[in-house]
């Protein structure tokens, strides 16, 4: 898929890929996440994303939720560390419906007060709800464990005790200071003409006054690793265990998600599965994951386990990673997890709506977007020897930060 690109006089980024599916998918992403909350401000940019559907100056909440599903399409939004998202799934006919409905709830909501009081509680119960859930409230306590005293080792739900004092002010102002047009990109995959999008795009994003980003971002510091145990009543003993890894901008990052993906990745033939869950059926669950952000990234396997297995859980973990550490890959095998990779990659972008969210990242930190063919390449280019020095490099065990729920 081709996509071209434009750049409106605001710094807004336009870019799209046409197709022949009568299915449509657009999103308006902006480079403001949960790292770009004052310590006051915890939970902030997850409660915007929220809010951002309760009201505008033309709609009420109801009108807004209404707007696409009354013609069959979908509208949702997501918070991620550095990133908040709006994005729909509409018939190809509803192009400006869509457009119009993300431009009015990013730039003209209006907040209002009710609506707010019932959406604290609405979060208040999500952070319960996750409470619940240790397999993933381990991920934000290994994270903060990773950063410390930063607010990119803070959880996304945020704290209840800010949650409960936000307000319409608040909200004016993280967004004046962080909803920048030069950090924005619009980005849609449909069945129409490019230059009909950036009509529709003028028409809209191109109204928005321009608000280029003035702060930068707090920087990383560096951190030791630690091993902490944590008490809790659950059936099963939980481990994560990572480090800080590399970031958007490492030329290293692609060996990265291949190793990774040797090691713990979806395929029910890595490392790890076969070692906790085929073999010796230890672990109902246990992955790998790498994350790179813009200025530094997370590496991070977790696995649950009968309290009675943990111990040997543990052992044959770190033994993968000493074999990743001490032997390089045939070249059998480095074939193989290449094919694997490039296979996954193909099939995931197949998903329209997952390619348009990647599409839309990518040319927000990068302003611009690899074909298929050009990451193949990539791919196909690291040798046995990279993987080896990667995984010395980031599977260390004295590097490594453990967090366990027993």
């Amino acid at each position: 898929m081709t996509f071209e690109n434009y750049t409106l006089q605001n710094g807004i980024r336009v870019i799209h890929g046409r197709t022949n599916s009568p299915v449509a998918y657009s999103s308006v992403m902006v480079n403001a996440g949960t790292r770009d909350e004052t310590e006051h401000e915890h939970g902030l940019a997850h409660f915007i994303e929220h809010v951002l559907f309760k009201g505008t100056k033309r709609r009420k909440a109801y009108h807004i939720n209404s707007r696409l599903e009354d013609v069959g399409g979908e509208l949702n939004a997501y918070t991620t560390k550095e990133e908040t998202v709006i994005h729909s799934t509409f018939l190809k006919e509803d192009y400006h419906r869509a457009i119009e409905l993300m431009y009015d709830i990013m730039f003209r909501s209006n907040f209002p007060e009710k609506e707010l009081v019932k959406e604290k509680d609405v979060v208040l119960d999500e952070i319960n709800s996750y409470k619940d859930a240790p397999s993933e409230l381990i991920f934000d306590d290994f994270e903060e464990l990773l950063y410390p005293n930063h607010p990119f080792g803070r959880n996304i739900l945020g704290a209840k005790k800010h949650i409960k004092r936000f307000s319409r002010n608040d909200i004016f102002s993280f967004m004046d200071r962080c909803y920048n047009t030069d950090q924005m990109v619009f980005c849609s995959i449909g069945n129409i003409p490019f230059t009909r999008v950036v009509k529709l795009a003028e028409r809209y994003f191109g109204s928005v006054s321009a608000n280029l980003r003035k702060v930068s971002r707090l920087p990383i510091e560096p951190s030791l690793p630690i091993i902490k145990e944590v008490r809790k009543r659950t059936y099963q003993q939980h481990c994560i265990i990572g480090c800080r890894a590399y970031d958007l901008h490492d030329p290293k990052r692609v060996a990265m998600y291949l190793l990774n993906n040797v090691l713990g990745g979806p395929g029910q033939n890595s490392r790890l599965n076969l070692a906790l869950r085929e073999r010796t059926g230890y672990a109902y669950n246990v992955e790998s994951s790498y994350t790179p952000y813009s200025d530094t990234g997370v590496f991070s396997i977790y696995f649950g386990s009968d309290k009675s297995n943990f111990e040997r859980s543990l052992e044959m973990l770190h033994n993968e990673l000493n074999i990743l550490r001490n032997k390089k890959l045939g070249v059998q095998q480095l074939a193989k997890a290449k094919r694997q990779l490039i296979g996954q990659l193909a099939i995931s972008a197949e998903n329209s709506e997952s390619l348009m969210l990647s599409v839309a990242r990518s040319y927000l930190f990068y302003n611009s977007v690899e074909s298929f063919k050009e990451v193949n390449a990539k791919i196909e280019r690291i040798t046995a020897d990279d993987l080896l020095r990667i995984a010395n490099e980031n599977f260390d065990p004295h590097s490594l930060t453990t967090l366990i729920y027993k």
